[in-house]
């Protein structure tokens, strides 16, 4: 994995910062944004399990710093998912999670799970941003690599990235979707699938 720590040539954390890390069962894509204040206001964080698995979306929004919702949803299994509010003093307003046949209640031990995972991830979150860990996602065609904003680069890997990348390569149908991470340290290649990843990635506005 790529550095978590480090020190950012930007005179101050950005308001809207994508990133992400090697799970040891998956992949984790992270999307913040901040308050003006530079508080912690939402965190999407998109998990794709190495083999077979449902990629799940959780997004943790908070109000002055504070964890205020968790949400969390399937890609494909749209009958399953989870939401827990708290108020301003931490405690479950609201708790839900959806099976394909009914609804039911968390127990106390899942809702101190989720809130873990949730601080978790805010402090992963926080030190990828200080280590300047950036998400890029980006389409391969026939070669050429262009971002997702549009931009054709040319991102250095490592040689076992270039390997896994041209494997890849060989068996698709020249359409790839890519991401990886670029940090001070070098880059990391994350994710090559058959699937366009600039179809839904999320902008600023989205969150």
């Amino acid at each position: 994995m790529l550095g978590l720590v480090g020190c950012s040539s930007k005179k101050g954390p950005e308001l809207f910062f994508a990133s992400g890390y090697v799970a040891d069962q998956g992949i984790n894509r992270l999307w913040r944004e901040d308050t003006a204040s530079h508080e912690p206001q939402t965190i999407l964080n998109i998990y794709s399990p190495y083999y077979g698995g449902d990629t799940i979306i959780t997004r943790y929004e908070f109000q002055q710093g504070q964890l205020h919702l968790i949400k969390e949803t399937h890609a494909t299994k749209t009958d399953l998912g989870v939401m827990l509010r708290f108020d301003e003093g931490g405690n479950v307003s609201f708790m839900q999670r959806q099976l394909p046949e009914r609804r039911e209640k968390l127990s106390s031990d899942e809702i101190e799970r989720y809130k873990y995972e949730a601080s978790k991830i805010l402090d992963l979150s926080n030190a990828l941003q200080a280590g300047n860990v950036r998400l890029v996602q980006a389409r391969w065609r026939k070669g050429i690599i262009t971002t997702c904003a549009g931009e054709p680069v040319t991102p250095t890997l490592t040689v076992r990235s270039q390997v896994w990348l041209a494997k890849r390569a060989s068996r698709s149908n020249d359409n790839l979707g890519l991401a990886w991470l670029t940090a001070p340290q070098g880059n990391e290649l994350l994710l090559v699938a058959n699937e366009d990843f600039c179809k839904w990635e999320p902008k600023e506005s989205d969150l």
